[in-house]
């Protein structure tokens, strides 16, 4: 069977989702999970947009050594320098330079004639080819974009040096039948595109962009761009999980494998939500909560009989544990540290240690530890390795005849102790208050969400915010059995990342 290439774009797409930004650390670690997964093509971020952004891409190029690693350009000498820098130390380096190619951004956004940008095309693809015989080039806006004179950019970067060409549905226009004959218009009406891999990257506006890369998979594209839990600009990209899981669960219908490790989707899906803030739907396909949950009868006594006659998939394919094992108090190391490789954890001995001892703390706080419960104790330890303010202490007062009261202690980056109180409109409002008088960092509360993580009255609730500051957005996580607690932990976290990326900034 013929291969798909994964060419993994969450860093660099997926890292425009608004409010979705991450630091170089959560960027190495996504990008390490990616390389377990078994993703061809990571593409690593776009290095002539920040220095951190750079500095991210140059740590995944130097620490990630499996894939090819990606940096994205426009068609521009700057970008194209800058982004071999970045991925120069790559053991597999490619640079994917891009530029608009329909009428409608020529006239509109470039205000450039057709035969100056099939000359820029040329021009900078062979500049990248200097440095790396690994190029790919999209031109932008695809879809929308004149078949004949798509030809003609096309046979000329192929020309030029490039080897994959990216045919990008930019604004999520295209119907499936539309773009899968536009892919197969390409492969018959390019005289050199046997000399390069053809490649799709497709944008979800109106809920097609799965649909549309299996379609161009069907009619000859071997390289699908796509993103962890479909995240990215607007309404997102085509989703990972759900293309690998199409192509593995029908070989019949596609006849085509990929080299993905499909037990870590789950793992992947996680982490990404996880650092990035942003939370899986439950109906989501492959990795929602509900995936693999039946709550009609019919549909139970069916699974529980044959669980083909409900499931076309095994959840353990996609590293979801199929049992459901129970921790407590009583457990120990071993039993702790086989659960967390089952739920696709591999941590260090410190990072163990500190899990281990949070997972002990609640298992004092509740009777039964579930699966969701590590999962979440074991991101909120991770969280805490970057910490600039270290939340130690929370009061609160309230009630509906009291002035709601909170007192916080937090720990300063010199180790002195700090401690305030505040009044405000509700417990989380005070405790806020007093947090930004200790930390005195200007910003805006713009989003403010709760959720249980397991059933039952001692749950673990969790809190996502989002902060802004500057017209830049910052998420925040934190979880606890009391929500009060958690809702400050998530305000602490976001202000750490505000705060980090302001020191990396200079």
């Amino acid at each position: 069977m013929d291969k798909v290439i994964i060419f993994d774009t969450t860093l660099r797409d997926g890292e425009q989702a608004a409010g979705g930004t991450l630091n170089i650390q959560e960027k190495l670690d996504i990008a390490k999970q990616l390389e377990k997964l078994g993703v061809d093509v990571i593409e690593a971020g776009f290095p002539i947009s920040s220095t951190g952004d750079f500095d991210a891409v140059r740590l995944i190029a130097k620490e990630v050594r499996t894939p090819v690693i990606c940096a994205l350009a426009r068609a521009h000498p700057d970008d194209i320098d800058q982004a071999w820098e970045a991925v120069r130390e790559a053991e597999h380096p490619r640079i994917h330079v891009f530029l608009s190619a329909s009428d409608i951004h020529l006239l509109h956004q470039l205000k450039k004639s057709r035969e100056e940008i099939l000359e820029m095309s040329r021009t900078m693809v062979a500049r990248a080819k200097k440095y790396t015989d690994d190029i790919e080039f999209s031109p932008m806006d695809a879809s929308r974009t004149e078949p004949e004179y798509l030809y003609q950019i096309l046979a000329a970067v192929i020309d030029a040096g490039a080897t994959t060409v990216n045919i990008p549905d930019t604004v999520g226009y295209a119907i499936p039948a539309e773009f899968g004959s536009l892919i197969e218009g390409i492969l018959q009406n390019v005289p050199n595109i046997n000399r390069a891999i053809v490649s799709v990257h497709c944008h979800d506006d109106l809920g097609l962009a799965v649909a549309n890369s299996l379609e161009a998979v069907k009619r000859g594209a071997r390289q699908v761009e796509c993103t962890i839990n479909g995240i990215g600009e607007r309404a997102g990209n085509a989703s990972l999980e759900e293309i690998v899981m199409a192509i593995k669960t029908r070989k019949d219908f596609f006849n085509l494998t990929t080299n993905i490790n499909t037990t870590q989707i789950y793992r992947a899906s996680r982490l990404v939500s996880e650092l990035t803030g942003f939370l899986v739907p439950p109906n989501k396909a492959i990795v929602g909560a509900n995936a693999f949950s039946h709550e009609s009868g019919i549909h139970q006594d069916g699974v529980i009989k044959m669980p083909i006659t409900y499931e076309i998939m095994d959840p353990r394919t996609v590293g979801i544990p199929a049992s459901s094992l129970v921790l407590g108090k009583l457990s120990g190391r071993h039993a702790f540290r086989e659960r967390l490789a089952e739920l696709g954890y591999s941590l260090s001995e410190e990072d163990f240690n500190r899990a281990f001892n949070a997972f002990k703390q609640l298992a004092d706080k509740k009777k039964e530890v579930t699966d969701k419960d590590i999962e979440s104790l074991v991101a909120e330890e991770l969280r805490t390795v970057s910490e600039v303010y270290h939340l130690d202490r929370v009061q609160v007062s309230c009630g509906d005849r009291g002035i709601p009261t909170a007192a916080v202690r937090l720990i300063a980056p010199d180790g002195q102790v700090l401690a305030d109180a505040a009044l405000g409109t509700g417990p989380v409002d005070a405790v806020y208050k007093a947090i930004n008088r200790l930390v005195g960092v200007p910003n805006v509360l713009t989003e403010f969400t709760v959720k249980s993580i397991t059933e039952g009255i001692d749950a673990i609730g969790e809190v996502l915010i989002r902060i802004e500051s500057e017209d830049v957005t910052y998420t925040g996580r934190g979880a606890d059995t009391d929500i009060i607690v958690a809702s400050a932990k998530a305000y602490i976290n976001a202000l750490n990342r505000l705060l980090a990326a302001k020191k990396a900034a200079g």
